[in-house]
């Protein structure tokens, strides 16, 4: 099956609150209102590439902004401005392997509960289809 590519790079990047060099998602694969797909192409002038691997508060950061982004597109389908949010809390998350220069990986965010600005979401992050991470995330919009 063939992965169909919603948005790209340069959209992706006026949905996020963060700008370069510290976009950590170039990707959107696809949206609903209680899930997301997101990509990542590591690049070697990435803030967490070191020693041919992309490090652990990469893929951390890369599975936080592929929240904001479903935050944003959500946002943005109503033509509202998106709101700045950030990490509430970390819970349980396990890295089992760290991905090299042009690894594409791949997160699929899934809504657990939404309420009062506060998401708790279940994402597990891919490469090459392998499971490499996984955790929940809450986050929380600035008022």
């Amino acid at each position: 099956m063939e992965t169909v590519l919603l948005l790209e790079k340069e959209a992706v990047g006026h949905l996020l609150p963060q700008k370069f060099p510290f976009v950590m998602v170039d990707k959107m694969y696809s949206f609903t209102e209680t899930s997301l797909v997101s990509g990542l192409t590591i690049e070697n002038d990435n803030l967490f590439f070191e020693n041919n691997h992309f490090l652990e508060a990469g893929l951390i950061e890369h599975m936080a902004q592929s929240v904001a982004l479903h935050t944003g597109y959500q946002f943005f389908l109503r033509n509202e401005p998106a709101p700045t949010g950030y990490i509430g809390s970390i819970k349980e998350i396990e890295i089992k392997k760290l991905p090299q220069i042009k690894d594409t990986i791949q997160s699929t965010v899934t809504i657990i509960q939404e309420f009062a600005g506060i998401t708790l979401v279940n994402i597990v992050t891919t490469l090459n289809n392998e499971e490499i991470a996984n955790g929940q995330m809450k986050t929380v919009l600035a008022k």
